[in-house]
């Protein structure tokens, strides 16, 4: 079973996911039970292959690993591919980092992944702590 904590428009959601069938989700939000039915069948075996190789992505405050873009004003934001729960962070703000060091460790799908800055820059914010659960796309740290 999978949790997240989801804030939408200020209200704070626990989502507990408990069983993953094709298109049907049984999960419990803030220990409600649901069945959800998503748009496109969810393949274990898709999610895992995705999962195998650690992207590279610009550090960026938050929990997640996408990689993005580098922004010059804003900083280069290191996102989540995938959702998941982080295991450790390896770097604080002001620490200066190079392209391909890996900033944290997120575990998704039961595998380790290990998060990279695809930048050289320094630390300007870290959005996640040992034990965030984060949702695909959430920024995880920005490099300025």
């Amino acid at each position: 079973m999978k949790n997240f904590k989801f804030k939408i428009n200020g209200t704070e959601y626990s989502v507990d996911i408990n069983e993953v069938e094709g298109q049907e989700i049984s999960l419990d939000v803030n220990g409600t039970p649901y069945k959800v039915t998503v748009d496109k069948e969810m393949k274990q075996k898709q999610v895992v292959m995705q999962t195998r190789t650690a992207p590279k992505v610009a550090a960026a405050p938050s929990g997640a690993v996408q990689k993005s873009a580098p922004a010059a004003a804003a900083g280069s934001k290191v996102t989540t591919p995938l959702p998941g729960t982080i295991l450790d962070v390896f770097v604080n703000v002001g620490d200066k980092v190079k392209a391909g060091q890996t900033v944290v460790l997120l575990e998704a799908m039961k595998m380790e992944n290990n998060i990279e800055a695809d930048v050289e820059g320094t630390v300007t914010e870290v959005k996640v702590r040992k034990g965030d659960s984060v949702l695909e796309g959430d920024v995880m740290v920005v490099i300025g």
